[in-house]
């Protein structure tokens, strides 16, 4: 099962922007392909997703710089390599690249050569990919977070709040997460409506608010919950992501939509007394990437009672993860295939987040593809948790289908924890 060609093509993501595809052949004529996602709101520690920056074509946005890196070096050294040997042709490509961020060759480039690298592999092994991925142990359904409200750089600063979500912590089944969502989903768009609030779709699904500050998405979304039938806080819960780098000028953080400048002593205060006051039970970058202090007071205050996600603060990097763990910065790490650039390297930070007995979130980006490939990386690792974005857009529901056929593959293996999960780190009654 011999590597006999691999090919690169520029195809367009969920905002239409172009990305990588990336198609691997092997000798006895399988073939596989990797979609590359991409991500608007970036944390600086991330792998370096390489663009021509030709601002006469695609506004600078074009990857033929990547392709080229596929075909004129990545294809030649991986030629007659084993399909078989994921973690030593990553690393072979790594090598290659040279440098510590994958900047000379990109790591669109490398990640789509691997992506597409391993499903070349669990075909020719005639192995579903969570299976190939997972040396077949991987069999938990993962609990879904799921946007109700785009926010931040992925509704136009609509709200300085990325993401307002909802977990169903209530729900017996991966089905009922479903169930439950899209009522939330409609409730809280014929609210939003009725109450002129709705501006349209953001990039990743979520309804596009229209609001004067903040706080205001808490009560509409808490009735929202409560339209669809639900009692907030036990059926279901607030999931934040406040990409609070962006919001960090290194000093202060400020509030556009409402004009407001915070001390880092401040917004640890106003972060505080969200999660008192609200039913939330997960939040995502609360604090910027360096602003390390209030890491640690949130995580010793908050640690017991909320799980605490680090995304641009970890950016799927392994030195950073071991960074966190060791001073306490959080429990929780999002998992993104394109921050770190390959499969290899992503599932160790998956592995190295579960040993310390943290949580791990398999995470989509803002400029999705139709591929499924976190869907079986969550199920592989049994990660326990997925958060593709909202109930809309066929970038995303592709992912919630795959799991349901995942499930259906898995049968009387499927496992489904639910909000159960969080009882590694939290004290849950």
């Amino acid at each position: 099962m011999k590597i006999q060609n691999i090919d690169a093509y520029q195809i367009y993501d969920s905002r239409g922007f172009p990305t990588l595809e990336v198609e691997l052949e092997l000798e006895n004529g399988i073939k596989a392909c990797g979609l590359v996602p991409s991500g608007a709101s970036t944390g600086q520690f991330e792998a370096l997703e390489l663009r021509d920056g030709d601002m006469k074509r695609f506004r600078g946005k074009s990857v033929f710089k990547a392709i080229a890196n596929v075909r004129e070096e990545i294809a030649p050294a991986l030629m007659g390599k084993s399909v078989f040997e994921q973690r030593a042709n990553d690393e072979l490509m790594i090598a290659l690249d040279g440098t510590e961020n994958k900047s000379r060759l990109g790591a669109n480039a490398i990640l789509g050569v691997s992506m597409a690298m391993a499903k070349a592999a669990a075909i020719a092994r005639d192995q579903a990919l969570f299976e190939y991925l997972g040396n077949g142990e991987g069999n938990l359904i993962p609990l879904n977070e799921i946007q109700i409200l785009g926010g931040g750089a992925h509704a136009g600063w609509a709200t300085d709040i990325q993401d307002f979500l909802v977990i169903a912590v209530g729900a017996k089944s991966y089905e009922e997460t479903l169930e439950i969502t899209h009522n939330i989903y409609h409730a809280a768009g014929e609210l939003m409506k009725k109450l002129g609030k709705c501006v349209g779709i953001a990039d990743e699904g979520g309804w596009w608010p229209d609001y004067k500050n903040n706080e205001e998405p808490f009560e509409v979304l808490l009735e929202a919950i409560k339209m669809a039938g639900y009692e907030p806080g036990r059926d279901v819960a607030i999931s934040l992501d406040i990409a609070a780098s962006d919001l960090y000028d290194g000093t202060n953080y400020s509030f556009k939509l409402e004009g407001k400048t915070f001390s880092p002593d401040e917004f640890y205060d106003l972060m505080a007394a969200w999660c008192n006051k609200y039913p939330i039970i997960s939040i995502e970058d609360p604090f910027a990437d360096t602003d390390f202090n209030n890491w640690k007071r949130f995580q010793k205050e908050f640690g017991s009672k909320v799980q605490i996600i680090g995304d641009d603060l970890f950016t799927t990097n392994i030195k950073r993860i071991e960074q966190g763990i060791e001073q306490e910065l959080a429990n929780s790490v999002l998992i993104k295939l394109n921050q770190i650039g390959s499969v290899s390297e992503t599932l160790d930070a998956i592995n190295v987040t579960q040993q310390a007995g943290w949580l791990p979130v398999v995470s989509a980006r803002s400029g999705e593809t139709e591929d499924a490939f976190i869907c079986h990386l969550a199920v592989a690792t049994n990660a326990g948790q997925l958060k593709v974005g909202s109930f809309a857009r066929s970038e995303r529901q592709v992912k919630w289908n795959e799991n349901l056929r995942i499930q259906r593959k898995l049968g009387a293996k499927a496992r489904f924890l639910g909000a159960e999960l969080y009882r590694k780190i939290l004290r849950l009654d």
